[in-house]
């Protein structure tokens, strides 16, 4: 841990680290499958937010005065609400779920986007047993609405339609 302190590996502290880890490599792979120039800048500054994230969580909320670092605070989420706001003002209205898959970018973002909800959840377990930073949780929601929009921004790109669900199946 950051304060010098260890832990067992099955800890909740240790499992949401790990699915944050999970997540920025997730999204490492979505960067190699060859996503636009604009996705790809959001997702490096994206993959530097979650080391903040990673550096924020390994710190306990009692000792981040006396040990300052990098955290995950309202310009992360900020930023990420502005990314939100622009891709759901550009990208046709739903009509239908819109399935994983597509573009291999795409996928490998919907894949990130599944990942970084399993992360919420292991943050939000670690959450009601230990105090964490306040924005942890809000930085990962509005990650994931993130990603699902870059998808369905890297198969327009990519002349892909999104893959809709059928209901009637």
């Amino acid at each position: 841990m950051g304060g010098g302190q260890r832990i067992p590996k099955d800890a909740p502290r240790i499992a949401a680290l790990g699915a944050v880890d999970e997540l920025s490599s997730a999204v490492g792979l979505a960067l190699a499958a060859g996503v636009t120039p604009a996705t790809g800048q959001r997702l490096r500054a994206v993959q530097n937010d979650l080391f903040h994230l990673g550096a924020d969580l390994c710190v306990l909320e009692a000792e981040k005065a006396s040990r300052p670092g990098p955290r995950i605070d309202p310009r992360h989420v900020q930023a990420l609400d502005g990314v939100i706001e622009e891709l759901t003002n550009t990208l046709p209205a739903l009509e239908n779920f819109v399935l994983p898959g597509g573009a291999p970018a795409a996928a490998a973002l919907h894949m990130a986007r599944a990942l970084c909800r399993r992360a919420e959840r292991a943050v939000v377990a670690l959450s009601r047993a230990e105090a964490i930073g306040p924005q942890i949780v809000l930085y990962l929601n509005r990650l994931s609405d993130a990603l699902f929009l870059l998808a369905r921004q890297e198969n327009r790109a990519a002349g892909e339609p999104d893959v809709v669900w059928d209901s009637r199946a």
